[in-house]
């Protein structure tokens, strides 16, 4: 009988892909809401569901919504499938 041998878990490579590609979008807008005084951090990835969550004047901005939908739309233009942008209140501040 063969002993299986554990092996740390690794993301399929078009996985991989695919995160970056999340994370470079996200990146890409964040600049444009830092100049503002707001950001934006990811907090998970979960399948089609992508968590993030909006600091500083993001939070109370009447526009937060249109930004959402706005990085909702680059995601999906950039994977070539649909996803959800979920923001998420009170998360941890620690990077993705």
């Amino acid at each position: 009988m063969l002993a299986e041998t554990k092996h740390p878990k690794q993301l399929p490579a078009a996985e991989v892909d695919r995160d970056q590609v999340i994370r470079a979008v996200i990146e890409e807008i964040r600049s444009n809401l830092k100049r503002d005084g707001g950001d934006c951090q990811l907090v998970a990835i979960d399948g089609t569901k992508i968590m993030v969550k909006l600091t500083g004047a993001c939070v109370l901005c009447k526009l937060s919504a249109a930004t959402l939908e706005g990085i909702q739309a680059r995601l999906i233009e950039k994977l070539g499938e649909f996803v959800r942008l979920i923001p998420v209140a009170g998360a941890p501040t620690a990077p993705y």
